[in-house]
């Protein structure tokens, strides 16, 4: 797939979530984000004062995380950081699945945990499934369990684990949801080329910490 820099970088999740990052190099990254166009900055939710003074106002969503990166947070906490975040700016929430839940196949649970956060808030809700931990088969229906719980996205990895986004995993996910359904790649993504054949596989945002360094690939 060929995209220009700036067609790129819109389907670009810069990611500032390391929890040693300073003040300076978050608000480095926000200006980034800012500067260039990205589709959306995903920040630790200690940080989105920062980043709603940065970017309220502009084309830059801003986007944090919930339950992350275990997942295993009970439902009630994970609806409280919702609708802080909310409360101080957030449009987008990537929440991780209760991962044991999936695993023992207690589909109710998976999806009542989703429905909650999708509902507490206005916000676009990415679940992620952390697919390093997960079959093939409960790919698949962590994928369709995220659908019909009503989140807008469903989304491979955090970046904490010890994979990431896989071509062969974002075309499994493509394929198990329907059409409406959106799909974010994110962990272990280093290069352009990487980036653009997860975006042909089917992937509609890409979650990338080095998006700097990604984008002198255009040049």
């Amino acid at each position: 797939m060929k995209l220009t820099k700036s067609e790129f970088l819109r389907h670009v999740d810069h990611s500032l979530l390391k929890p040693q990052l300073t003040k300076q190099e978050v608000l480095e990254g926000l200006h980034f984000a800012k500067e260039n166009h990205c589709a959306s900055v995903c920040i630790n939710p200690c940080n989105l004062d920062l980043a709603y003074e940065i970017l309220h106002g502009t084309d830059v969503k801003i986007g944090t995380v919930i339950g992350f990166p275990s997942g295993a947070h009970t439902t009630f906490s994970k609806v409280a950081e919702a609708k802080d975040a909310y409360a101080k700016g957030a449009a987008e929430l990537d929440m991780v699945i209760d991962i044991g839940a999936l695993k023992n196949r207690e589909v109710d649970k998976v999806k009542d945990d989703i429905n909650a956060v999708v509902n507490a808030t206005p916000c676009i809700v990415k679940v992620i499934l952390e697919n390093c931990f997960l079959t093939k088969e409960e790919i698949a229906l962590g994928s369709k369990l995220v659908e019909e719980a009503g989140a807008a996205y469903v989304k491979t990895s955090t970046g904490f684990a010890p994979g990431g986004a896989t071509v062969e995993d974002i075309r499994l996910m493509k394929e198990s949801v329907s059409k409406e359904m959106k799909i974010k790649a994110a962990g272990g993504i280093h290069t352009l080329e990487e980036c653009l054949k997860l975006i042909d596989a089917g992937a509609d945002r890409i979650g990338i910490s080095r998006t700097q360094e990604i984008i002198k690939e255009f040049n």
